[in-house]
């Protein structure tokens, strides 16, 4: 052990990453999207078709309890990996353990989903995937304000970005043209786990000496997960922020599957799923990156994040309002330019109001509920509004002012230009 292993650490860094770092990570993180969003996309969707008329319910609202089922568990499983975490003293660092165990874990619940036979192993294999895959997940993230200084994140942030989009691309792609749902879930598990090796390998993670691992106690371990909004007003703002516009875009996911095959009619809606994913991923990839490097050099993020939602409103208004096949391709663009911009200079956002770099992976398990959350809440309101307020149209708008309000209250945080 070296007198500098608690200042690499702890201490805020200020190397610079290199490339193969960033990209290694970046694509560990695309492995974990592809593990989600494959069922998210597609399979869950085809396996809910299947089940709905033997469970005696709709597609829609089986859709709605698996998922949102899965999302709650993931609001606990991400803040709580976080945590312990940030108090592994293992010869292996504090965050690859739980990338690989969660990785290997998400592959294994992957394929056990893969043999659901009904509504309750559906959901139990759902929520096991959330809670291994968030132990993954939990643990890369927190990596960046582990290794990246405040200067370079905007630009990494982009690159993470760019990875979550190709991960989801990947999963629905993986799931479209797998031949099947096993088949689809099994391609999903391999890429999964062997995403993740790239970074564990080549990149060690720097160990937390034992001596700078905090006391344990029950009480002050379940304390900290509440972080006061009048101590910490920013990193609530900046919650708030995140958190609306996820929940906007994830209420206009949920269904897109049966948008396109019940309201715009289109022939083949699993394969319309995957062009709109395409359509979104190349203009988030045109976005992205330049973004997060464009926000790094200006010093500011918060003109990004405003107009970046306002746009995202716009594209989800312009759903509701022309629901054709044209539409959703010209939707799905707009929603790619805001949410490259969005996704690249809010990670950094985040990363530069964390209160304390001894708690940054349970510091940052926190905001990921930002994004866990909306999974829970967009079925709650959805579902309602399909089946007896409105349909699609209404769907659609109550998104558009949501993702809206988001892009307002990043103007809150103080903190950050």
């Amino acid at each position: 052990m070296t007198t500098t292993q608690p200042v690499d650490a702890l201490a805020e860094p200020v190397a610079r990453v290199g490339g193969g770092w960033t990209a290694s990570l970046a694509l560990a993180n695309a492995a974990i999207w592809v593990g989600w969003y494959g069922p998210l996309q597609i399979l869950l969707a085809s396996q809910a078709e299947r089940f709905a008329p033997g469970a005696g319910m709709s597609k829609e609202t089986m859709l709605a309890w698996v998922t949102g089922a899965g999302a709650v568990v993931s609001l606990v499983a991400t803040p709580l990996f976080g945590a312990l975490s940030d108090r592994t003293t293992s010869r292996w660092g504090r965050r690859t353990p739980w990338i690989v165990a969660g990785a290997a874990g998400g592959a294994v619940a992957l394929l056990l989903l893969a043999g659901a036979g009904g509504l309750w192993t559906m959901a139990a294999g759902w929520c096991l995937v959330q809670l291994t895959l968030n132990a993954s997940w939990a643990a890369v993230t927190a990596a960046v304000p582990d290794r990246v200084p405040r200067l370079q994140r905007g630009a990494v942030g982009g690159w993470l970005g760019a990875a979550q989009i190709l991960g989801v691309v990947g999963g629905t792609g993986l799931a479209t043209l797998g031949g099947g749902v096993g088949t689809g879930y099994a391609a999903c598990a391999v890429f999964t786990l062997a995403g993740v090796l790239p970074y564990v390998l080549r990149h060690p993670d720097p160990r937390l000496p034992v001596t700078d691992r905090p006391v344990w106690s029950w009480r002050g371990f379940l304390a900290g997960f509440w972080l006061s909004p009048r101590r910490h007003p920013d990193f609530a703002w900046a919650w708030l922020t995140r958190f609306l516009v996820n929940l906007s875009n994830g209420i206009g996911l949920l269904y897109l599957l049966f948008y396109l095959r019940d309201r715009v009619r289109y022939h083949d809606p699993e394969q319309g799923v995957l062009i709109l994913t395409a359509v979104n991923a190349a203009m988030l990839l045109a976005t992205v990156v330049v973004a997060g490097v464009w926000s790094d050099r200006v010093g500011r993020r918060k003109p990004f994040v405003y107009w970046s939602g306002l746009l995202m409103a716009v594209a989800t208004a312009l759903i509701a309002g022309w629901p054709t096949w044209p539409g959703a391709i010209v939707a799905s663009a707009l929603l790619g330019l805001g949410f490259g911009v969005f996704a690249s200079v809010d990670f950094a956002l985040m990363t530069d109001v964390l209160p304390k770099a001894r708690d940054r992976g349970k510091d940052l398990g926190v905001i990921n509920i930002a994004n866990s959350l909306p999974q829970v809440v967009a079925p709650v309101i959805a579902a309602p509004i399909v089946t007896y307020l409105g349909g699609y149209r209404t769907l659609y708008l109550v998104a558009a002012v949501i993702g809206l309000a988001g892009a307002v209250f990043v103007g809150r945080i103080r903190a950050v230009e």
